[in-house]
């Protein structure tokens, strides 16, 4: 039973039945076009969001780059710090280091 119901809604939709509904050639084409032109102005207006926002960013970049950065005195060398109670496999300079006479 549910077969047959399934088989005559197919039939009906792709024979463009009752339940199908018809459009008219103009009013196809008239969509079409007022749809392009809905796609092109929003193309156009994200195009011109993407320039302003490439513009904006490049302006705080140069402006945070133009700034400076603050500079700290560097920390005393204190011994602690350098504690080697034994000597590394590759030497005594350390891997990355080299050691201050």
């Amino acid at each position: 039973m549910a077969t047959v119901i399934v088989r005559s809604g197919l039939r009906s939709a792709l024979r463009g039945g009752a339940s199908t509904p018809r459009v008219s050639a103009a009013s196809k084409r008239s969509f079409a076009s007022s749809a392009h032109h809905d796609e092109a102005a929003e193309a156009s207006k994200w195009e011109k969001i993407t320039y302003l926002a490439i513009a904006t960013c490049t302006v705080l970049s140069i402006y945070n780059l133009s700034k400076g950065h603050p500079h700290h005195e560097e920390p005393p060398p204190y011994q602690y710090l350098h504690i080697r109670n034994k000597e590394f496999p590759w030497g005594p300079d350390g891997l990355f280091e080299v050691k201050h006479h």
